[in-house]
């Protein structure tokens, strides 16, 4: 790695794909608060992608932890231990949600829906990239730092 893959504090920078799968698996809050920014079509715009109430709330529990790991990542020196804790518990969420989506796309097998279907391969392309990507695990390992 060179010295341009560094921050200021001379930890390796997040590469682009951490912070895509971070807004992939908080999109139930961006679509909450682009709901509530939409004040008259908000309820619409949420019974749309969300007709099941259960699966909503399932998302916006499931979306802690990438709101908590994005408010981290810029304190991410201040506190190693959960930055490096925050790896495994994105884990869980991701497996978790992947999980919940196959069995709402099992139970639906007679209407499969493309929304669905198409959000369970990012998720999975996701997973694969959190489980496969060398950078990104050194970015969650312990004392990475340029001195």
């Amino acid at each position: 790695m060179n010295p341009d893959d560094y921050n200021s504090h001379g930890m390796l920078r997040l590469p682009l794909w951490f912070w895509t799968i971070l807004i992939l698996q908080a999109r139930t809050w961006l679509l909450f608060i682009m709901a509530g920014a939409s004040r008259q079509q908000g309820e619409g715009l949420l019974a749309l992608f969300y007709p099941d109430r259960h699966s909503f709330w399932y998302g916006i529990f499931l979306g802690i932890p990438p709101v908590l790991i994005f408010l981290l990542s810029s304190r991410r020196h201040l506190w190693p231990k959960i930055w490096q804790m925050s790896y495994w518990l994105l884990l869980a969420g991701m497996f978790a949600t992947f999980a919940l989506q196959g069995v709402g796309m099992w139970q639906s097998m007679d209407e499969p829906n493309l929304l669905d279907f198409a959000l369970a391969l990012l998720d999975a392309g996701a997973l694969a990239y959190w489980l496969l990507s060398r950078r990104l695990r050194a970015c969650f390992g312990e004392e990475r730092r340029l001195v």
